[in-house]
């Protein structure tokens, strides 16, 4: 069975049918109309099905929401569960939220927004998870950190969990003639001063800002949160490298504060959130949690 795709729009306003699409309206935390995809069954009917458990899906850094989409393929139809993938917005930047705290408060409000603006639509209340990969990873983890009583489970693919080490290391990541041709320079550069406009200063500048968005800081609250975890990384990251420093320190960290904490190291070889896919690695991710038969 096929899954389908129901894209929202910017302005707002009423429920619009419009050639199959759904037209949603997601209001961010400040104001603006973001952009969301919610991909559900082909077939889903509500009138007959069981309601569906929801996975709330944060993108990448600079990554659409509707590219997050794509990453799904077919995999809600095998389930069934629904998918949720909305634009981020920042504090200052859309698409480059970094994990800023009104974001990780949208991200909340999914299940709401969803039940509100699709009425017809069946979320199971005690089924919603998060499931996101670098950034969206990031956002992932402070979600669980932050709003633990709201998820059944997170998985975060190749995440940042230390913001001000991944700040030093964007000028590790490598670019060719193309990128630096996108980026008018280094990418790391560039990044290093999208993440001062976003944050509002550099580490040294801002050290608790960088400190409020790492999930390493919330290690305690994760370790105590109940919140099941799969945290995934690979040892051959060149976008989030070091990723001792990173992913496998939080993991450490959560075990030191509660050695009984649900968390589980899912550790490879692949290029950068390769693994979150519907052709690689996002079926087991979605099978631990029995979301997949």
């Amino acid at each position: 069975m096929p899954a389908k795709i129901f894209r929202s729009r910017f302005a707002p306003g009423i429920l619009v049918l419009l050639a199959g699409a759904v037209a949603l309206t997601l209001r961010a935390h400040d104001g603006d109309w973001r952009a969301a995809y919610v991909i559900l069954p082909a077939g889903y009917d509500p009138r007959g099905d069981w309601p569906l458990p929801l996975i709330i899906s944060p993108h990448g850094r600079g990554v659409s929401a509707r590219s997050n989409a794509r990453l799904w393929g077919n995999l809600p139809a095998a389930g069934p569960f629904a998918v949720v993938c909305p634009e981020g917005e920042g504090r200052r930047l859309p698409l480059f939220s970094w994990g800023y705290s009104g974001q990780v408060a949208d991200l909340a409000r999914m299940p709401a927004i969803v039940a509100a603006r699709l009425p017809w639509l069946r979320i199971a209340s005690d089924e919603i998870y998060a499931f996101g990969g670098s950034m969206g990873g990031q956002e992932v983890l402070l979600l669980a950190a932050r709003y633990p009583h709201l998820l059944a489970g997170a998985a975060a693919f190749d995440s940042i969990a230390d913001f001000s080490r991944q700040y030093r290391n964007f000028l590790k990541i490598p670019c060719n003639r193309r990128c630096f041709a996108g980026w008018k320079g280094p990418i790391g550069v560039g990044l290093q001063s999208l993440a001062r406009v976003e944050v509002g200063g550099s580490p040294k500048q801002s050290p608790l800002a960088y400190a409020r968005r790492s999930p390493l800081t919330y290690a305690r609250a994760l370790a105590e949160s109940g919140v099941p975890l799969q945290i995934w990384w690979s040892r051959k990251d060149r976008i989030v490298p070091d990723q001792a420093h990173q992913s496998a320190l939080l993991v450490r960290e959560i075990k030191h504060a509660n050695r009984d904490a649900p968390v589980e190291s899912y550790i490879g070889f692949w290029t950068h959130s390769a693994e979150m896919r519907a052709t690689t690695f996002l079926p087991r991710a979605l099978r631990a949690f029995l979301l997949l038969p």
